[in-house]
């Protein structure tokens, strides 16, 4: 998954005014944004369990091997810098990169 990087790492407060206008509802954005950060979280959570599989050792080897590898120590700490899903969620939504469907459409 690709992340942008302007995207802060913190939360920054915003006007709900601004999460209105794409649906016409505060309530209907932040369940789409919360739906969004679920999928992101899901995909963040699988390629990091990709890339850590790589590294999956027997249990013959001793502590001392397990916890000297560097590779696998940068991939986790890359994935603790990242923002926040909710935060990766709103970004997208606040700049019109997340479709929806509204289902009470007739």
């Amino acid at each position: 998954m690709e992340i942008k990087k302007n995207i802060p790492n913190n939360t920054v407060t915003r006007k709900l005014v601004d999460f209105d206008h794409e649906t016409g509802n505060v309530y209907k954005s932040i369940n789409v944004i919360a739906r969004r950060a679920n999928q992101i979280s899901s995909e963040l959570k699988s390629e990091l369990n990709r890339k850590l599989t790589d590294f999956a050792t027997s249990s013959a080897d001793t502590m001392e091997e397990t916890f000297e590898n560097r590779e696998q120590i940068e991939i986790s700490r890359y994935y603790e810098r990242l923002p926040k899903p909710a935060i990766i969620a709103t970004e997208e939504f606040l700049d019109d990169e997340v479709y929806y469907r509204d289902g009470e459409q007739k």
